[in-house]
């Protein structure tokens, strides 16, 4: 790859599923195969409720990195900030948008190389190249999943069409469903609660960074 278009980088506690809690530096590509990502194309978009800005390349650290080597080294600097003690792996999410537009062997192999375990967030319908170190997969009503394998699947509730029961065959040690965020949040978790109660293979992942104002 030529380089990557990155909208943002940044310092901060994965707030969603299992990994909640653990410090990591979030790396969003600009760019999504289901949204524009502009607010007068939502309507016909395949993806209609994402509320992540994934636009540009315009956010903090943001930009476009000529090569895998320059945004594995800038992961690694925000990394070591105000780390009182050195610690054995780092840790780092590639998220957007969706990271499957640009993610690629030289980039996976250059975070491994600066110590990061890699965590991925797709939507699946691009299949997830060997190497990531967890996998989540938050699948979307109406589009044709490939990546039916992994460590987390996520789904965002509710979604109308969308074939709970089959996604429970998949290939995935966690099955997650997470209230849908934006001006029916307060219904969404309360449908999410119900789900979760009547279906316990599955379970309830909430989005702690927005209750603890973080990114």
């Amino acid at each position: 790859m030529a380089g990557y278009a990155v909208k943002e980088m940044f310092l901060t506690l994965q707030g969603e599923g299992l990994q909640a809690g653990r410090r990591a530096v979030f790396i969003r590509f600009a760019g999504c195969n289901l949204w524009s990502g502009r607010e007068q194309d939502r309507a016909e978009a395949a993806c209609q409720f994402c509320d992540t800005d994934f636009v540009g390349i315009n956010g903090d650290n943001g930009g476009r990195y000529a090569d895998a080597a320059a945004l594995a080294d800038r992961a690694a600097q925000l990394w070591l900030e105000d780390i009182a003690q050195p610690v054995p792996r780092a840790f780092a999410v590639l998220t957007g948008g969706e990271p499957l537009l640009q993610v690629d062997p030289a980039l996976i192999d250059a975070l491994h190389a600066r110590g990061f375990d890699i965590a991925l967030e797709t939507n699946g319908t691009i299949a997830v190249p060997p190497g990531i170190d967890w996998v989540c997969v938050s699948p979307k009503a109406g589009t044709q999943i490939v990546q039916r394998s992994g460590n987390e699947l996520k789904l965002v509730w509710p979604q109308p069409g969308i074939d709970y029961v089959a996604m429970e065959d998949w290939a995935f040690d966690y099955l997650l469903v997470q209230p849908m965020d934006g001006p029916s949040a307060s219904d969404a978790r309360a449908a999410a609660i119900r789900f979760v109660m009547g279906h316990p293979r599955w379970r309830l992942s909430a989005q702690t960074h927005k209750m603890l104002g973080l990114r």
